[in-house]
């Protein structure tokens, strides 16, 4: 672990500069809005190590596969998520000598993520090789309102001298990404144009012609009255820019304040990039910083809302839930159906694509819980718009009649992930998908999503696991053979208990939806036969899947076991590992991993977290007791699992280790890979941690339940949750639950099992 960063409730704070731990805080201090977002890469230049990261959402590129051999069905390309033209860069001499961090003597440093106003400021004093002393402050946000614009607001005052500033704002297209797979560039520059005051320029990505056009305009402040020095326009094949200097004498401030306008051909016809990128510079320019910023504030406002969770009495925990949560509304709105939850959001550009199952299996139930319907609802669209795709995948490895599979990572719905173990093998990944609808539903209510879009997704599914499974009459069951569960550490494996549970789950929860649409709907049901081509009879194969499935089991443990042979192997518990050699996927060879006992992630236990109302409590118990200890939870997408069932099964003090590894894997690089950027999607995990985990949180049936525990560490929590339309405040602490309703209609819910009733803009209380 790295820790580096002091506590502090509402913001992440980084005291004195250190070069070795910049790149990783380059991931943490990333800002974003949905549609773009930015590393926390420095203004001005710095020559020490950084990766450059500047995203425009949905934006991708088909870098060729890198394998050492072909095989039928494999993946022609792997999505990656580009690195585009960088928009914020200041550089900044001072008489004549650039200022450059990792060279010059660095003072008083300061950087802050302000997460509840969503923005990042740096402060910091520099003495540069000619002994002149300047302090500086920047501050710089991507704006939640205007979703188009970013603004920086970059400010320095000589401490020891009188003498001339240059600020140099530019726009730099000659950019890379780290993981090319052919250290290839992925960009074409169209147009470059430079103007006194502002500067324009145009991209185009090789091979998927997206094109995005970046323009910025800027003001020059001295003492806070605006200052207009003559420019230099500089404009080069892949760079433009102005150079101003402006004369400042000690302790006066030389400010400016750069404005960017984004575009991209997602949004705009290609004509139309120049003339809007330039017309969202002017009217941010005109708007000015101060005004931009405090709509920006009020948007993060109206997020905190809904989204914040209060801890009270421990401020480690506190500020990771927030660091969460910031980082998840910053990274998907739910305003376009065709974005998703990347894996690593706009910190990085690791695992490429855009899309994984984490984003069902892991921000789903996030995003129901704290935002509209509509935001998940747009979510479950962006997998219906992709059905045809996963048809062709399936296509591609042999399967037929609208089987569908859906991709492990995509950015368009093919896939394009490049490991054959997890490409051909993962398919769980299905499971995840057809669950989300359901899941969905069972919050919302909305089932006429069954009829509109769900039913066809769920019914491509289910021919998929029908002709996947094979029927063993060694056995006289149905088995899965050749796949690889959530647990990455065991590949190529025969009936993976989650996978094999999941399939049959899928198959009878679209038998069941299949009769909810025909009855409710006949004619839509009689439209969606004809798309679907669908013939009942394909039901009954389904339904002898369900009661013929071969589930791996251990009578002497009364274990359910993660695959067959798990028991083969020796085992051994994660605690008895030298912690040099942790984490093994950094020390071990993928052989050794392969051979032992260990469990990257929950994968038998993830089945009972998600379908956790078919198991007891004894049940979850005896395979908690067994699994947990044998996880080394090498996945970021593990311990919170661990974590929601720790809390079911009373072991609080094990849901609190486990959810401080979940909420704090970034802030204190558990993993020793923050660099590369922050772990997104299990973020999600986090606040799963807490509203289910510690507020027993559950839907069953379409009711809602809470059974709520608090941690000793905790004085009391909150969280705020929405149920079929109907918005909730839960606090708990150590003797009472108030559960507080901001709903126009009476909220009926169990607690610890009891119904209760709480009338609309009313509270009750009740004792634990």
């Amino acid at each position: 672990m790295k820790k580096y960063l002091k506590y502090d409730e509402w913001c992440i704070i980084e005291e004195g500069f250190n070069p070795a731990n910049h790149q990783a805080s380059e991931s943490i201090f990333s800002i974003g809005n949905g549609k773009m977002g930015q590393r926390a890469n420095f203004e001005e230049k710095y020559s020490g190590e950084s990766l450059q990261g500047s995203y425009v959402a949905g934006v991708y590129y088909p870098d060729k596969t890198r394998v050492g051999w072909w095989k039928n069905g494999y993946p022609e390309y792997f999505a990656k998520v580009l690195n585009s033209p960088n928009w914020i860069g200041i550089n900044v001499t001072i008489d004549g000598f650039e200022l450059d961090l990792y060279k010059c003597k660095v003072d008083n440093f300061t950087r802050t993520l302000n997460m509840k106003e969503g923005f990042l400021l740096r402060e910091f004093e520099a003495t540069l090789e000619n002994d002149k002393k300047i302090s500086v402050k920047a501050k710089r946000f991507v704006s939640m309102a205007d979703t188009e614009n970013g603004a920086i607001r970059y400010s320095i005052t000589p401490i020891n001298f009188s003498g001339k500033i240059s600020f140099t704002p530019y726009i730099d297209g000659d950019i890379e990404n780290e993981d090319s797979n052919y250290d290839e560039k992925f960009w074409n520059i169209l147009d470059v144009q430079a103007e006194d005051g502002s500067a324009y320029l145009e991209s185009q990505t090789k091979k998927s012609d997206f094109r995005c056009g970046f323009a910025m305009k800027y003001i020059v402040k001295l003492n806070e009255k605006v200052v207009k020095p003559n420019a230099e326009v500089i404009q080069l094949n892949k760079w433009v820019g102005n150079q101003i200097e402006i004369e400042v004498k000690e302790g006066e401030t030389a400010c400016i304040e750069k404005f960017a306008g984004v575009t991209s051909s997602l949004n705009y016809a290609t004509d139309a990039l120049k003339s809007q990128a330039e017309e969202l510079a002017s009217f941010a320019c005109h708007k000015g910083f101060d005004k931009l910023f405090e709509d920006h504030k009020q948007k993060w406002s109206e997020k905190w809302i809904h989204s914040d969770i209060k801890i009270k009495g421990d401020i480690a925990a506190q500020q990771a839930i927030r660091f969460n949560i910031f980082h998840l509304n910053q990274t998907y709105t739910g305003e376009d159906e065709r974005l998703n939850v990347g894996p690593k959001g706009f910190t990085g550009e690791k695992y490429g694509g855009t899309t994984y199952w984490d984003t069902e299996a892991y921000c789903i139930p996030f995003f129901l819980m704290t935002s509209p319907s509509q935001v998940t609802r747009q979510l479950l669209i962006y997998r219906y718009k992709h059905l045809p795709r996963a048809i062709e995948n399936a296509e591609k490895l042999g399967f037929k009649n609208g089987a569908a599979l859906y991709p492990m990572v995509t950015a368009n719905g093919e896939e394009c992930h490049n490991e054959w173990e997890i490409t051909f093998e993962e398919i769980h990944r299905n499971g995840a998908i057809a669950f989300a609808i359901h899941n969905y539903i069972r919050h919302t209510g909305d089932k006429k999503y069954l009829e509109e879009y769900g039913l066809e997704v769920l019914v491509g599914i289910s021919r998929f696991w029908s002709q996947r499974v094979t029927f063993s009459e060694a056995r006289k069951k149905y088995v899965m053979l050749g796949v690889t569960g959530p647990n990455e550490y065991e590949n190529n494996i025969n009936n993976n208990w989650y996978t094999n549970k999941m399939a049959t789950w899928c198959l009878k929860y679209t038998k069941e939806s299949i009769d909810y649409v025909k009855a409710e709907n006949p004619e839509r049901y009689e439209e969606l036969k004809a798309i679907m081509n669908f013939n009942e009879e394909e039901t009954v194969r389904w339904m002898d899947i369900v009661d013929n499935m071969h589930f791996p089991y251990n009578e002497e443990l009364k274990v359910f076991m993660q695959q067959d042979g798990f028991m083969d192997k020796e085992q051994m518990m994660a605690d008895d590992l030298d912690p040099a050699e942790r984490p093994i996927n950094q020390h071990w060879s993928w052989d050794r991993i392969l051979r032992s006992n260990f469990i990257k992630q929950a994968d038998t236990l993830q089945g009972m977290y998600v379908l956790e109302e078919q198991f007891t409590e004894e049940e979850i118990r005896r395979n908690f007791d067994f699994y947990e200890p044998r996880t080394v939870h090498e996945s970021s997408l593990s311990p919170c699992v661990h974590s929601v069932l720790a809390s079911k099964i009373g072991k609080i003090e094990k849901a609190y280790e486990m959810y401080l590894r979940t909420s704090r894997l970034d802030l204190d690089d558990y993993n020793a890979e923050v660099h590369e950027g922050l772990h997104i999607t299990s973020m999600a995990g986090t606040w799963m941690a807490i509203v289910e985990g510690f507020g027993g949180k559950r839907a069953y049936d379409e009711k809602l339940y809470l059974n709520p525990v608090i941690p000793e560490q905790w004085e009391e929590y909150a969280f705020r949750i929405r149920f079929k339309g109907k918005d909730l405040e839960v606090r708990v602490n150590e003797n009472e639950i108030e559960i507080i309703s901001h709903a126009s209609l009476p909220v009926e819910l169990f607690v610890y099992d009891k119904p209760v009733t709480v009338e609309e803009n009313k509270s009750i209380t009740i004792s634990r």
